[in-house]
């Protein structure tokens, strides 16, 4: 399924994507963002990058740049933006999602809420 408005892609995000894939050599692959139980918060984002979409995948195409997301991820990432920061502690993608009430200081977890409170796992 194509979906234009799930997920965004700042421009930095998309330009650091291009560069990726053009360093890999992997010009017609796509950046797969998932949500898996974890982190401090109760979830996680994850990201890799795949070289076509699954059976009921969102295809998010962002100015030639894809973006793959499964059902379940999309439940909890829906409106959220995908940016990348190129600093002096390292850099890295974040994402701001809309839906997250709680989230870690790191920026990898959250929680919504609809799903369980933390278990008072240390920050990472």
């Amino acid at each position: 399924m194509n979906e234009s408005k799930s997920i965004a892609l700042t421009s930095k995000a998309r330009s650091h994507i291009v560069q990726l894939l053009t360093e890999r050599d992997i010009p017609d692959h796509g950046l797969r963002v998932f949500v898996s139980g974890g982190g401090c918060s109760g979830m996680q984002y994850g990201m890799a990058m795949e070289g076509e979409s699954r059976e009921f995948d969102t295809i998010v195409d962002d100015d030639g740049v894809k973006v793959f997301i499964d059902p379940t991820s999309l439940m909890y990432m829906r409106g959220s933006s995908i940016d990348y920061a190129d600093n002096l502690m390292g850099g890295g993608f974040s994402i701001d999602n809309p839906q997250a009430v709680a989230s870690c200081g790191c920026g990898h977890s959250f929680r919504t809420s609809d799903s369980q409170d933390s278990t008072g796992q240390a920050c990472c």
